[in-house]
C-alpha cells in the first residue's frame, strides 16, 4: 500500500506504530533520533513520514523543515505537546497533520490512509490538467512531444518519449517492465524484456545528473520502474 518513515524516539510507541500500520498493509521503517531520520528520508522513497517533536538532537520541527525541503510527501506530525503555538509551527512547516499523545494506532492508521488517498488524488489532477509535466528541473511537454532538463532541450526517440511521459503521466506507481512494454509498444512482452531496460538505459543518460543514483525513474529490484515526484 506505501512506504512509510516513523521518526520516534520512545521504541514503545514506535513498535505499536509500525505493528498497526503493518497490519494494514504498510512497509514501514523506523529512525529513533532526527539527524538519521532525516538522512533515511533523503536516501529512501517514502510515501509518508511520521514524525515526533521531542527527539534527542535535531527536533522534530528541523526535521519536519529538512524533509519538506526535498519532498512534498504527506508528513504527519505526533506529539506530546498540546499548545496551539506548537501546532501552528509544526503545520506552518509543512506537516499535513498533527496528532496529540496520547492517540488511537486505528485513528494514526486512518488518518494515514486519507493523507495517501487525497495525495493521489491530488497528484493525479493535477498532471492531467496540464499537459506540461515539469518535476525538479525536468520538463516535458506532451503536447509538443518535447522535453527540457535544466533548460536544455534533449533529443528522443519516439518511443523513448512515449515510454517516459507514460511513467511521468502516473508517478509514485511501479510497473513491471512487461507492463511498461505493453503500454508502450501495445503488444505483448514475450521475448522483449530487454528493450525496456534499453530504452530506460538511454532516457536516464538524457535526463539523470548521475545514472547511478536516479533522481527519476527509480529502479524496484525484482519489479520493475517508477517515476519519482
Amino acid at each position: 500500500m506505501g512506504n512509510i518513515l516513523i521518526i520516534e524516539d520512545e521504541e514503545a510507541i514506535a513498535d505499536l506504530e509500525k505493528d498497526y500500520l503493518e497490519l494494514s498493509g504498510f512497509t514501514v521503517d523506523v529512525e529513533r533520533d532526527g539527524e538519521g531520520g532525516v538522512a533515511k528520508a533523503a536516501a529512501g522513497n517514502y510515501d509518508l513520514f511520521i514524525v515526533d517533536l521531542m527527539l534527542p538532537g535535531m527536533d522534530g520541527f528541523e526535521v519536519c523543515h529538512r524533509i519538506r525541503e526535498k519532498r512534498n510527501t504527506p508528513l504527519i506530525i505526533v506529539s506530546a505537546k498540546k499548545d496551539d503555538i506548537d501546532k501552528i509551527r509544526g503545520l506552518g512547516l509543512g506537516a499535513d497533520d498533527y496528532m496529540e499523545k496520547p492517540f488511537s494506532p486505528s485513528e494514526l492508521v486512518a488518518r494515514v490512509k486519507a493523507h495517501m488517498a487525497r495525495y493521489d488524488r491530488l497528484t493525479e489532477t493535477a498532471v492531467k490538467a496540464n499537459k506540461t509535466i515539469e518535476v525538479r528541473g525536468l520538463k516535458i511537454d506532451r503536447t509538443a512531444r518535447r522535453v527540457w532538463v535544466d533548460g536544455e532541450e534533449k533529443a528522443f526517440t519516439t518511443k523513448e518519449f512515449d515510454l517516459l511521459t507514460f511513467l511521468a503521466g502516473h508517478p509514485n506507481h511501479v510497473y513491471t517492465k512487461e507492463e511498461l512494454f505493453r503500454e508502450t509498444w501495445n503488444m505483448e512482452s514475450v521475448g522483449d524484456i530487454a528493450t525496456v531496460t534499453v530504452h530506460i538505459k538511454k532516457i536516464r543518460e538524457k535526463i539523470e545528473a548521475d545514472t547511478s543514483n536516479p533522481q527519476y525513474i527509480e529502479t524496484i529490484w525484482g519489479v520493475g520502474y517508477r517515476f519519482k515526484l
